[in-house]
């Protein structure tokens, strides 16, 4: 049977996606060759890669007509191809293109004229036209812009957020062509409430750099806040309680022990596929980079200090984890400091174990991290806990009253009920 939207890449962008097609009765089936199986028997794969979806979520998405398939073929019986493929973080640090290409090349075996095709994954200003389309267009025979529509539009789904779902969140659309734009804007139009056109496919690319690089270096910002106010002994979070009441010209964010998700800090000089691209190079990015990366080993540094100063070393100390997702309240680990920080401690001799509601089983890098069963039982069994991230379900004043010694990266606990970052 024909569809009106096939979503290549179920994961943190494709699932939402085809949620809200489904939602408002979009013929929808999902590609996605790793993942299909369990979505279509209503399990989620238990990657962590599903962001805020359940298997209920799932489930009521088949009832609607949802159909996952591994099957590539149905790619070439559909109106609307969205690729939402990871781009992971490559060898260098810069972003691994390899599974859009192969989700490229398994559509373009099958693309049909007419078809609109959007790009959706995280990519740099460059990657539609220069790596995407042709791709596409040497697969299929056809040609862009001509033959069928293409065009971009930035992911902006924010896991877990109740407040600003799918529709509620603009959707921002560059196409190839004035054309392309318009057949994109027709297709998010049913779903979104607003759709945004941008001058071109480069400036929406360009659109997620700056959301992604604004976050990042606010949080790298916060972050180096976070250690100076400590060293000075300035309650940081007092700070930014005062501070975010002025109307104008400040948003809060809050410190933590690194950044995570699924938005690399992008510096587009350095794209992996785009040799035309000039300019100099995004100090500011890299900078923040640096800074966000060094916030797992503060903790580190910060967690061996508490225990000297109560009179234990890190060398056989138990530390007890709270929270390895990136994220509060959702499964995903993607980016999440907690891997760090947990190979770190055991690096150093310590006895590391975890509690997380949404993470049954934790292995960092392939090394299994035992779970606690009895939250508060471990609390107080532990030499430290720290909460690397503060899921909804936590009594953060009662643990705060079991655990031996408390660190919270997070500030949500209550003042000088446990050690803040």
């Amino acid at each position: 049977m024909p569809a009106d939207l096939a979503v290549i890449g179920l994961g943190s962008h494709g699932l939402p996606l085809a949620q809200a097609a489904v939602g408002v009765g979009v013929d929808t089936i999902g590609y996605d060759p790793d993942r299909a199986r369990d979505l279509a028997s209503g399990r989620l794969p238990g990657t962590g890669a599903e962001g805020a979806l359940t298997a209920a979520d799932v489930r009521r998405m088949l009832s609607g007509g949802f159909r996952p398939t591994a099957d590539p073929r149905e790619l070439g019986r559909v109106r609307t191809a969205v690729i939402c493929a990871p781009a992971p973080p490559g060898p260098s640090g810069g972003v691994d293109l390899g599974p859009l290409a192969e989700a490229a090349r398994a559509l373009a075996a099958r693309l049909r004229p007419h078809t609109t095709v959007i790009l959706e994954s995280p990519a740099g200003p460059g990657t539609t036209e220069e790596f995407l389309r042709p791709l596409l267009e040497s697969g299929s025979g056809l040609t862009a812009g001509r033959d069928f529509h293409l065009a971009y539009s930035p992911g902006r789904t924010d896991p877990g957020n109740r407040t600003h779902g799918y529709a509620a969140t603009p959707k921002v659309i560059g196409g190839l062509t004035p054309a392309c734009t318009e057949s994109a804007a027709a297709f998010y139009g049913r779903l979104a409430d607003k759709v945004v056109r941008a001058r071109g496919p480069r400036e929406a690319e360009t659109v997620h750099v700056l959301e992604t690089n604004y976050r990042h270096v606010n949080l790298a910002l916060v972050n180096e806040m976070a250690v100076l106010c400590h060293d000075l002994g300035v309650d940081l979070w007092d700070v930014i309680r005062c501070a975010e009441t002025k109307p104008y010209g400040f948003q809060a964010f809050r410190p933590g022990p690194g950044v995570g998700g699924h938005g690399l800090p992008l510096d587009p000089s350095c794209l992996p596929h785009a040799d035309a691209t000039p300019g100099n190079g995004l100090r500011m990015v890299s900078l923040a980079r640096d800074i966000n990366a060094r916030m797992p080993q503060y903790v580190i540094q910060r967690a061996t200090q508490l225990l000297n100063e109560h009179g234990k070393s890190a060398r056989a100390a138990r530390v007890l984890l709270l929270g390895v997702t990136y994220k509060p309240d959702v499964a995903d680990q993607q980016g999440a400091p907690a891997q760090e920080i947990a190979l770190r401690l055991t690096e150093r001799g310590a006895s590391v174990s975890y509690h997380d509601p949404y993470i049954p089983h934790w292995s960092p890098a392939g090394r299994p991290v035992p779970r606690a069963d009895s939250l508060y039982e471990a609390a107080a069994e532990a030499d430290l806990t720290i909460l690397l991230q503060n899921h909804r379900t936590y009594d953060l004043q009662g643990l705060a009253v079991k655990a031996q010694l408390l660190l919270d990266t997070r500030g949500t606990t209550p003042a000088g009920a446990a050690h803040r970052l």
